[in-house]
């Protein structure tokens, strides 16, 4: 089965990685989808975007299995409701846009409609959109992650890392805050992500590490191949203010290191039994960052227990073939239907 697959332009951009650009190239190459990119401003489309979307759509035969990205289908659904009944549109979502902007909810909520079938990245993404939309012909497919060795880390507890792109969204204000009030301790961390998605607020974070003396211990790198930053981690340290599913913390667990994060949205799915009670803290709250910072520096039987939580929850990883083969299904069930 040929499956045509609509994406944003630039999910190849090794300037601007993230989850979901590298959730739709493990999977499209998996399917051999036929790529068609739609270039625009997505979810913020003009006019011309619309139109070239339409156009795009149209030029696919009758019948066609085609999936769309949600950052595109999610803000056109008057394109998407004008070509349901002559393609078989499966809209992925990544995200709902609706979650967090209540004005966007009634143009995701049809877009949604209009499709023959919807993914959801992660369990809690299927529930929210439950929740919102009240969809039916709702499927998950999980991201998967790549086999790699166990990471040999620092031999201490002192080589932080956080991986994600620098912004607000990510927490990386909170972060700084807590290692400030941590800053007794002998600790590094390692911030790798792309500094461009919101210049400003990384600015900003430039000059509070420095205000606070903190620059020879934060380093912010820019995107950097993880490989080498996880192998060499003692702890991954993901403050994210929400996440739908939380890849890179699987991908720290698939190398056996621990993950301290927060409880939103979607990340204590991704992080399972390998957060013990307690551990996981709230979203924007420094202090309890930093409290749980403290006991990781302090406590080696914690150490040791989060270490062994991490090579347990690696074991019931899955990987992106498994991915590719739900994203599949969902197709070969939509095109019998």
């Amino acid at each position: 089965m040929t499956v045509f697959a609509v994406l944003p332009g630039d999910i190849d951009d090794p300037g601007s990685p993230s989850g979901g650009n590298r959730y739709d190239r493990e999977v499209c190459d998996r399917l051999a989808a036929v790529e068609r990119p739609a270039p625009g401003a997505w979810p913020h489309p003009d006019a011309g975007d619309l139109a070239r979307l339409d156009a795009l759509l149209a030029g696919l035969p009758h019948g066609a299995a085609v999936l769309v990205d949600g950052l595109v289908a999610s803000c056109a659904p008057a394109v998407l409701e004008a070509h349901a009944a002559r393609l078989r549109l499966v809209v992925l979502v990544h995200m709902p846009f609706g979650d967090d902007d209540p004005a966007a909810r009634p143009d995701e909520a049809r877009a949604l409609r209009a499709a023959s079938a919807v993914i959801a990245t992660s369990g809690w993404t299927r529930r929210r959109l439950i929740e919102l939309y009240a969809l039916s012909r709702l499927h998950v497919a999980t991201p998967g992650v790549h086999q790699a060795p166990v990471a040999a880390g620092s031999g201490g507890a002192g080589a932080l890392l956080c991986v994600a792109v620098i912004g607000r969204h990510k927490g990386h204000d909170v972060l700084v805050e807590a290692l400030a009030r941590v800053a007794d301790r002998d600790w590094t961390c390692v911030c790798a992500g792309s500094m461009d998605r919101d210049p400003a607020f990384a600015r900003g974070l430039v000059a509070r590490i420095d205000a606070l003396g903190l620059g020879d211990r934060i380093s912010l790198v820019g995107p950097r191949p993880v490989e080498p930053l996880y192998a060499a981690a003692d702890l991954l340290v993901h403050p994210s203010r929400g996440e739908t599913y939380g890849m890179v913390a699987a991908e720290a667990l698939a190398r056996g290191v621990p993950v301290l994060a927060t409880t939103a949205k979607g990340l204590p799915d991704a992080i399972g039994a390998a957060a013990p009670p307690g551990w996981l803290v709230p979203p924007g709250d420094a202090d309890a960052l930093a409290g749980a910072l403290r006991r990781w520096f302090g406590d080696a039987a914690l150490r040791d227990r989060l270490r062994a939580a991490a090579l347990a929850r690696r074991a019931t990883l899955t990987g992106w073939d498994d991915t590719a083969r739900a994203v599949e299904a969902v197709f070969r069930h939509t095109v019998a239907d």
